[in-house]
This record gives structure tokens, sequence and C-alpha cells, in this order.
């Protein structure tokens, strides 16, 4: 079987799948299990809240502040984290394609940042970054203000809360959430429209795909799944890198390594 390097070089088109060990070597905790999660938030560890439980649009009624301080803080984060190295070097190694495309379960924005075209990212859970009206007022889908939440030592969001520049109801990220019926999807759809021409071009063309998935874990096997589904089509492989959760499907490859290790090998 060809190894990893063969597989990208050879590639005229490369899939970017990335779940939250993306973000890990960047200094983003990727909650892997509860205790990671507490780990990083340990004021919801006292209530008793797992972040399934936490990640949820209720809070935006039920306790406001509570939803803002835990979003907030991951958008204060966000905004203030810079991409690890290895995102620019895969930039590279994207650009130097016949044409590229991430597909990423995170929230974060940090390939944006990194300096990935916007219109070759699918962001299939949202972005924090945007925000709706918990009314859905309107349909709207708005960037957020650029100002932070601010939080105090109880985990309580402090101030004037993100609200709907439409009919002032509160505002939420425009993130899908676990139980989120709500969710307003078509900035995503659109992004969708674009990976599937790029997909409906790779078969007619008969083009090579590398699909490289990084650090997507089995709890939410969306961005694992996902590549899956495409190694399947004729001329892809899939590189599965993942330190823990590396096993992958006959024919394809997988990489017990971090992301920016990984990234680190091939230039």
């Amino acid at each position: 079987m060809k190894n990893a390097n063969q597989i990208i070089q050879e590639a005229d088109v490369l899939l970017i799948t990335a779940g939250a060990g993306m973000g890990v070597d960047s200094g983003l905790p990727d909650f892997r299990g509860v205790e990671g999660f507490w780990k990083a938030y340990p004021v919801v560890k006292e209530l008793g809240l797992r972040f399934e439980e936490m990640a949820n649009p209720k809070w935006f009624e039920a306790e406001p502040t509570l939803a803002w301080a835990f979003y907030g803080h991951r958008l204060n984060l966000y905004r203030e984290t810079i991409p690890h190295a290895g995102f620019t070097n895969l930039l590279e190694i994207a650009k130097s394609k016949d044409n590229y495309f991430v597909f990423t379960s995170n929230v974060d924005g940090q390939f944006q940042k990194a300096g990935f075209d916007a219109n070759k990212i699918l962001e299939v859970h949202g972005s924090i970054h945007h925000l709706q009206c918990i009314n859905n007022c309107n349909g709207s889908i708005w960037k957020a203000d650029k100002a932070p939440i601010m939080i105090d030592a109880t985990f309580r969001a402090l101030g004037t809360l993100p609200s709907c520049p439409h009919c002032n109801a509160m505002a939420r990220p425009n993130i899908l959430m676990f139980g989120d019926y709500d969710w307003l999807s078509y900035k995503t759809d659109i992004q969708s429209n674009r990976l599937q021409h790029l997909l409906d071009t790779i078969m007619i063309e008969k083009k090579k795909l590398a699909i490289i998935e990084f650090g997507a874990g089995e709890a939410v096997p969306t961005v694992r799944v996902f590549g899956e589904n495409i190694a399947k089509m004729p001329n892809a492989t899939l590189i599965r890198v993942n330190p823990r959760d590396y096993e992958v499907p006959n024919g394809n490859i997988s990489l017990a390594l971090g992301a920016k290790e990984m990234i680190e090998s091939l230039t």
C-alpha cells in the first residue's frame, strides 16, 4: 500500500476533515470525555453538567447568564487563540493542488483565521462567530459583536447579553447544539452545496482525492462517518490522523499522531 506522503503528493484534490483534535496543539481543549470537559470548566463540574448537557439551547431561556458564560468564554478563547504552525503548512500543501476543501465539526473559526478560503470551508455544526435569534424572528444570521463577553468568578456572564437586532430577544450562537430544533442551517447548507459541487467535479473528471482527517473522535462521529463515506469514491483514500481512535476501514491509512506532528512530517 502507498504511504500517506505518496497519497497526498499524487492527489489532485485535498479534502481536509477535522474534529476538535485539530486545535489541541494551539492550546484549545477537545472536551474528550467528561473529565476532559470538567478540567476545562471546573465550575460546570460543580453543577454536575456534562458537555452534552451544557451545550443545549435550553439554557439561553432557563439561565441565560450561564449559557453566555459558557459560549462567551469559548468565543473569547477562540478569538484569542493563534492557530498552530501546522495550519499554515497544511494550507501551503492544499494550495499546491488543483483544489481543496475543509469539512469540520469545529465551530472555532481557526481555519479561516489561518488563511484558508472561507468559501472552501464547511462548518457542519455552524460557527460560534455568528449569532441567531432564539425566537428565529426573521431567520437572520449575523456576525457576533467583537466585544468580549465578560464573565464573573461564579461563571455567569456580566452586563448586557447579546440580543437580536431585529426584536431584542436573546441571541444565541449559530451552532448546532444537542437537542437543538431551532438551529438555522442555511449558512452551512450553502457551504455544503459548494463541497458537493467539488465532489461531483472530482467524480466527473476522475481526479485523485486525498482525505486527511485530523483529531475526529468517536463520541460524536460526524467527521469520521463523512470521511469514510467519501473514501468509497473511486480514486479516494482516507488518511486518519488520531493519537487514539485511529482505526480505519480496509484500504485506507491510519496514523497514530497528533495533527501538528503529522503535518510537520509532510514538510
